[in-house]
């Protein structure tokens, strides 16, 4: 039997330091709705380290859902719900509610309007008070904040115009137009960041 589960270097290597933010952030309890899973390795991390939380991952791609859901099953967790497929584009998203929406490394690889519906689709998902958090690298005040940073930006408008490294200001204007309170920000290892917007 072939093994559906995909392997992200990336997602080993930051699962970690992301779920240290996302422990003090989080609520103890509800429904985490994860946009652009991925593989995968990324939500049954988090949902081992978190039982009382009830984590829904999503993703467009089928080859990932069927990822995901390979995941699941081998890590045999009962507190991650099968994936759905969800383009954080779409006006309406196939989930009505959840306490927290967590997406890592998803807008600087995808148009601009991704992070429009991304931000959008939150304000309308989240009860108030409602955590979104980002993970990612991002510029600062126009600039990037690291070689490392402009080089990896400059590679992704190789591979597509629209998509690049995202000013923090430009998402947090976006975010505030939403409903969203001022950005909680928190390094992270290897120049990115955990950024955590508060519905309301």
């Amino acid at each position: 039997m072939t093994d559906a589960r995909k392997h992200a270097p990336a997602a080993q290597r930051n699962r970690a330091p992301i779920l240290d933010v996302l422990r003090s952030r989080l609520p103890e309890s509800g429904t985490v709705l994860e946009i652009a899973s991925g593989t995968g390795e990324h939500v049954v991390h988090f949902a081992r380290a978190l039982p009382r939380l009830t984590f829904r991952p999503s993703d467009p791609d089928p080859e990932n859902r069927a990822s995901i859901a390979a995941w699941i099953a081998a890590e045999n967790l009962t507190n991650v719900k099968a994936p759905i497929d969800l383009d954080a584009c779409a006006p309406k998203w196939p989930v009505a509610t959840a306490d927290a929406i967590l997406c890592a490394n998803m807008i600087h690889i995808a148009p601009w309007r991704a992070a429009e519906g991304l931000i959008a689709g939150a304000a309308r998902t989240l009860f108030p008070g409602g955590i979104l958090h980002l993970y990612g690298p991002f510029m600062r005040d126009g600039r990037h904040t690291a070689p490392s940073n402009a080089d990896f930006d400059a590679s992704l408008k190789v591979r597509n115009p629209e998509w690049g490294v995202r000013d923090l200001d430009a998402v947090a204007a976006l975010a505030g137009r939403a409903g969203f309170g001022a950005p909680d920000i928190v390094a992270q290892p290897a120049n990115n960041l955990s950024v955590f917007f508060r519905l309301g």
